[in-house]
């Protein structure tokens, strides 16, 4: 997986804090696993051993493309995004001009996105729809139930 890719402070600390997981906590914990499987004799026959060792190929397999992922990120200044217009990372209101119903959403990388927290991806239908716009814009967004128009009302960071 090679291309830089673009990550929020945030996004960085939760990359970082996953590989540290992964190489203090489980990587330690399926070494155990494997002597304590070895420990059992015969390894010919050892089911034990065989899923430790294939638990052990995957978590690596995760930790290397954490790794590389983290090699190749790049963090976005937030305090020099423009406000005038939606950007990756921006902060936006939208109001719903059918039901007027007004939602709020962070445009974040495809990696962050978490709809509990209300950052959608930049790659999802609404983000395309929003980005490049400005406050005031009405907008015409094609989402699984249908084209919705929004309005955009405010932009921050």
């Amino acid at each position: 997986m090679s291309g830089i890719q673009y990550y929020s402070e945030e996004g960085i600390e939760q990359l970082k804090n996953e590989i540290n997981k992964l190489t203090t906590v489980d990587r330690p914990s399926i070494s155990k696993q494997i002597a304590e499987a070895r420990d059992k004799g015969d390894l010919s026959e050892n089911a034990e051993y065989d899923a430790a060792k294939e638990a052990q190929g995957l978590l690596e397999l995760r930790i290397s493309k954490l790794q590389a992922v983290l090699q190749n990120a790049r963090v976005l200044d937030e305090t020099k995004l423009d406000t005038s217009k939606v950007l990756l990372l921006s902060k936006v209101k939208i109001k719903n001009l059918k039901n007027g119903a007004t939602m709020a959403y962070t445009i974040v990388p495809e990696s962050e996105a978490n709809i509990k927290a209300a950052k959608i991806s930049v790659n999802s239908p609404i983000a395309k729809g929003l980005l490049g716009k400005k406050i005031g814009h009405k907008v015409e967004i094609k989402v699984p139930v249908g084209i919705i128009e929004f309005e955009i009302i405010e932009i921050s960071r």
